[in-house]
């Protein structure tokens, strides 16, 4: 049976593509849709940053035609403010809005925002409330468990929720408290997914990093489908691996050095696209470790790309791993 948020088909059981900050722009996007990603996110959006018509936040409205479907996703502490955004990223055209609820870092969480209102419930609600009103998109939310082990409330979370309409709920299996670190705990998820007042869709975040983890998961905490986040990054296939995977119970060769290079080359060119040269250039240093991980004595190379701001010199020191690496590893 399909997956449906409001009218948007998502099919049996869909990889859903984390926003990350500093991450999940359009580049990004692009490299992990040509990889089975299902539906994907923007990065999060300061609701405050969109009604003051902050560049960075207008820019990261910014959506595709190919990326479909798309939500946008928006955080904030002030309940009249994400009404106001809300409305504002309703007309850049995405086909959901979500809203961040899950965010631990301490300049989001300690101003109000993000994973802090888990510490407030009844505030929580009325704000989802007012985003739900303020659009004719299906709402969706991302959360954690709860602030810390004290304080787990995201089953109580979960049913207020969908009473004042969300359409979806994605629950990333750690606390505030626990950052991202130790394991991420599903059991809580899988006990609201058994609630039997809950009707909307419930995705799990969190440590999935491998097709068997993903369908070992599947079956043992019978979600309706899992977003990921940190495993994406730099490794754009665990999508279509993990699909795979649940097809035929077999793993697909790794990505060979001609495409982790392609996959590079790729996510560059559309950095360079949307950003322009000298941004673009500059934005994708944060990725070339990840693309190449696993690699013997890499470092030079890497160096030598986050020292570059020449697009044709970094295209030929990407052909030089094409040389290096293809030999060693044939």
């Amino acid at each position: 049976m399909s997956v449906q948020i409001g009218n948007i088909d998502l099919g049996q059981f869909p990889l859903l593509l984390a926003p990350m900050e500093d991450v999940s722009d359009p580049p990004f996007r692009y490299v992990c849709k040509q990889n089975g990603a299902d539906m994907m996110y923007t990065e999060f959006i300061s609701s405050e940053g969109l009604i003051r018509d902050a560049a960075k936040s207008r820019q990261k409205l910014d959506i595709f035609e190919y990326e479909r479907p798309i939500g946008i996703q928006i955080f904030g502490s002030d309940i009249n403010s994400m009404r106001e955004a809300t409305e504002i990223a309703t007309q850049a055209g995405p086909d959901l809005m979500d809203i961040n609820y899950g965010c631990p870092v301490k300049n989001v969480a300690c101003r109000g925002a993000g994973a802090s209102l888990l510490q407030d419930i009844d505030k929580m609600v009325a704000m989802t409330k007012a985003v739900v009103e303020a659009t004719h998109l299906p709402v969706t939310v991302k959360t954690r468990l709860g602030w810390d082990d004290n304080t787990k409330n995201v089953y109580e979370v979960a049913e207020r929720l969908q009473d004042v309409g969300i359409k979806a709920l994605t629950i990333h299996g750690r606390t505030r408290a626990q950052m991202y670190k130790g394991v991420a705990d599903w059991s809580l998820i899988r006990d609201i997914k058994r609630n039997p007042r809950i009707r909307i869709p419930i995705f799990g975040n969190g440590d999935i990093d491998s097709p068997e983890k993903a369908a070992n998961w599947r079956l043992e905490y019978g979600v309706d489908g899992m977003m990921i986040g940190r495993a994406a990054i730099g490794y754009p296939w665990i999508f279509r691996e993990i699909k795979h995977f649940f097809a035929t119970g077999e793993h697909m060769d790794r990505p060979t050095i001609a495409e982790r290079i392609d996959a590079c080359k790729t996510h560059l060119d559309k950095s360079i696209e949307w950003k322009g040269p000298k941004t673009g250039i500059f934005e994708m240093r944060r990725h070339y470790s990840n693309y190449f991980k696993g690699l013997d004595n890499f470092k030079e190379f890497r160096m030598r790309m986050v020292s570059t701001d020449n697009m044709e010199e970094l295209y030929e020191i990407l052909w030089q791993i094409n040389e290096r690496y293809s030999i060693e590893m044939a």
